[in-house]
């Protein structure tokens, strides 16, 4: 019988064991429900509270709106300068205008690129005319796009294709640093499958006239240089507009500057509108512009 008792002893240690385990198994599960419950809640109820993603803008009811890669947001306060204020750039603005009422008219019209020396009024012209295209009654809408969302833009080709009005996508101050870098872009303007609708135009604002650097044009390591130049100038070639903006000379700056003056009833000083380009180190509109903000800051006034 003695021989018996340290087995059974054993046996019972071992069920208690089995028993404590499967307590603490339980208790474990419990705990986890206990825990898991509350969270689930918490989270559900965040959900709830959480707003719905935001729809997008009546592409119907605002002058300007901006795309961020997923909807249109409508832009708050959309002040396009008036197009006669806008000096030295005569031929640029007669063709820009010309394109943009055929659009809003459903006729045909060019993609656009602007290109050339900064502050010499590129971006300043894209929103003015789609300004007086829409004071003269046309049906024409700005769409800003970000160029980081260039990959979003066939979503904003079918949110807009149906819709009866005619819209710019301008896309400012676009440039690649390698020819491949375009090549998305090159398709939606002509020969691609994702090619924008017949009621929307791109135009572009950039510093390089062929939206690449120097340096990619001419690779004198090229296998073919050919091909490299041809690829690299091939984006900037599918633009049926392309206008050039130029450094303007003292004349022509104070040409600007006194017609901004005089839209707003300011005296100046032509000397001291000079100095004030110096100091800048460059003359052009937006420099001109400038020195009438501090014109009028000195005269206490406000520009509206």
């Amino acid at each position: 019988m003695r021989s018996f008792l340290p087995s059974l002893k054993k046996e019972g240690r071992s069920q208690a064991a089995t028993s404590t385990a499967f307590a603490s198994a339980g208790h474990v599960r419990l705990n986890t429900r206990r825990m898991t419950d509350p969270l689930a809640r918490i989270a559900a109820a965040l959900e709830r509270l959480a707003p719905p993603p935001p729809a997008s803008a009546d592409p119907l009811a605002h002058p300007a709106y901006v795309w961020r890669g997923a909807v249109l947001e409508p832009v708050r306060d959309f002040r396009p300068l008036p197009l006669d204020r806008l000096h030295g750039i005569d031929a640029q603005r007669a063709a820009m205008h010309a394109n943009a009422r055929h659009l809003a008219d459903g006729a045909a019209a060019h993609d656009v690129l602007l290109w050339g020396a900064r502050g010499a009024g590129k971006s300043a012209l894209v929103k003015a005319v789609t300004g007086a295209v829409q004071h003269e009654g046309g049906a024409l809408a700005l769409i800003e796009v970000v160029t980081a969302q260039l990959d979003t833009l066939p979503v904003l080709f079918e949110q807009i294709a149906a819709v009866p009005r005619a819209f710019l996508l301008f896309l400012d101050d676009l440039g690649f640093d390698a020819a491949a870098d375009g090549r998305a872009l090159r398709s939606m303007l002509d020969g691609g499958a994702e090619a924008r609708p017949a009621n929307a135009r791109l135009v572009v604002t950039s510093n390089r006239r062929h939206l690449v650097p120097r340096e990619m044009i001419d690779q004198p390591t090229a296998v073919n240089p050919r091909d490299a130049a041809d690829d690299a100038l091939a984006l900037a070639d599918r633009f049926g507009l392309s206008l050039g903006f130029h450094v303007v000379d003292q004349d022509g700056y104070l040409a600007i500057v006194a017609g901004y003056a005089q839209a707003y009833d300011l005296p100046f000083d032509p000397v001291d509108a000079v100095g004030w380009a110096t100091r800048r180190g460059a003359r052009s509109g937006r420099v001109a512009w400038h020195y009438i903000v501090d014109l009028a800051g000195r005269e206490g006034r406000a520009l509206k």
